[in-house]
């Protein structure tokens, strides 16, 4: 088997040789530099993907359509927001897990130069129509709001409809409102003059200047604090933006994705969200159908999962089992497609025989005293009362990943909130 090449950038050598001994093991072909100089050496054009010290971030520049993650010892979502600006893949502090990042790197490599599939995989009425409307509303230039559970694949649709769009040539923009604190993510939008208490020293560009001429993809917009939404308005209504400090307008362009979980149009009628911006992001609202009724598509996207899968760890003619299969159409999948697929990849991983049966698939049912469906949340409940109620609830039963799995989100966005809401791992905690 042709190994993929990791190249790692970084100046200390120690990190260099451990990242190396790490992924030698995963079955990477692994390539060091000190320096830019060192790195270009290499050619740049085979690498799989680069990880880089963000002191060495010009890489990026050179290395054009390899996927490059950034490591930084001095993070800071300042320095975060600058490195994905750049270009950064991804972007993690130091120190960080190993298996994370190969995580990371593992799916860019296995996605890596794959064109979006033409249609959202699906066979049931509901996928199919969407996929026709996505059609029509792609090439236009409308507002579009895109709703569902978390893990039914919202950033998907999204990108799909960037990809039909006329500004498909410029990369989309992506932010979660529900990872930035609320304190900063206006800077971190609408961008901020130099002079305040925030920017001592020059000027920040916010993402909406960035997707200037691209499209801006907001995910989980009901997080936003009232005073962002009131700027977004602005944006929106007026296709100017004010950074915070200035008191200069300039005109931008673009296309604005917004998605959520919740329920805008409820929270407008109860104040928490402004009823003038649901207006304006209600243009055309797409709602994407659970997994668990879209029972037909249950085991076309598992066979799915499984061929891609398999190919990506050389593992021929594997199959399901019936009890497999029986056990994949009871489930009640409350994390939806992507738990779908975490579910898969880890059965293949670990599968050493020609079938996959239910033990691999690790499906256990969760009660719903113990994981309420997103139907069952009042709409006046925030995401965060939902995420720490819920961390709360299962952290002495359940391991870190297994958490993550059931909410539909990364270990590192797991880790995030964690931090940010004040519910800190326990000590000794397994992962």
């Amino acid at each position: 088997m042709l190994l993929q090449t990791l190249l790692i950038v970084d100046a200390d050598a120690l990190i260099r040789s451990s990242f190396r001994a790490y992924f030698e093991h995963q079955n990477y072909k692994v390539c060091e530099a000190g320096t830019i100089d060192e790195a270009v050496r290499n050619d740049l054009s085979a690498v799989a993907a680069i990880v880089c010290d963000d002191q060495l971030i010009e890489i990026i520049k050179l290395a054009t359509g390899t996927p490059v993650i950034v490591t930084s010892a001095q993070a800071s979502l300042r320095s975060a927001v600058e490195a994905m600006k750049f270009g950064a893949t991804d972007y993690l502090a130091k120190p960080f897990d190993l298996d994370e990042l190969a995580s990371i790197i593992e799916a860019l490599t296995s996605h890596h130069n794959v064109q979006l599939p033409l249609d959202i995989l699906g066979d049931c009425e509901n996928v199919q129509a969407l996929n026709e409307q996505l059609n029509r509303v792609g090439p236009t230039d409308t507002t579009v709001l895109i709703t569902g559970e978390s893990g039914t694949g919202k950033e998907l649709v999204a990108r799909k409809i960037h990809a039909l769009s006329d500004r498909a040539n410029r990369k989309m923009i992506s932010l979660n409102c529900a990872a930035i604190p609320s304190e900063i993510i206006e800077s971190e939008l609408f961008g901020q003059e130099a002079n305040t208490s925030f920017v001592p020293e020059g000027r920040t560009t916010g993402l909406v200047e960035a997707a200037d001429g691209s499209t801006l993809f907001l995910d989980e917009i009901g997080e936003l604090s009232m005073d962002a939404q009131a700027r977004l308005l602005r944006v929106i209504q007026d296709g100017e933006l004010r950074p915070i400090g200035s008191a200069d307008s300039r005109k931008i362009s673009i296309r604005l994705i917004a998605s959520t979980h919740r329920n805008l149009q409820s929270m407008s009628e109860q104040g928490s969200f402004r009823e003038d911006l649901y207006f304006r992001l209600n243009v055309v609202k797409f709602s994407l159908t659970p997994l668990r009724e879209r029972a037909d598509d249950i085991i076309l996207l598992a066979k799915h999962f499984l061929a891609s899968t398999a190919k990506r760890y050389s593992k021929k003619k594997l199959r399901f089992s019936e009890a497999a299969i029986t056990c994949m159409m009871d489930y009640r999948w409350p994390g939806n497609v992507r738990e779908l697929e975490n579910a898969i990849q880890r059965a293949v991983i670990l599968c050493d025989r020609k079938t996959i049966s239910p033990d691999l698939l690790a499906l256990e049912q969760v009660s719903q005293a113990e994981m309420p469906s997103h139907e069952s949340i009042e709409p006046s409940v925030s995401l965060e009362h939902y995420f720490k109620n819920f961390v709360l609830k299962n952290e002495d039963k359940m391991t870190e990943t297994e958490i993550a799995e059931r909410l539909g989100i990364s270990r590192k966005a797991l880790w995030q909130r964690r931090q940010r809401l004040g519910i800190p791992r326990k000590k000794g905690k397994r992962f």
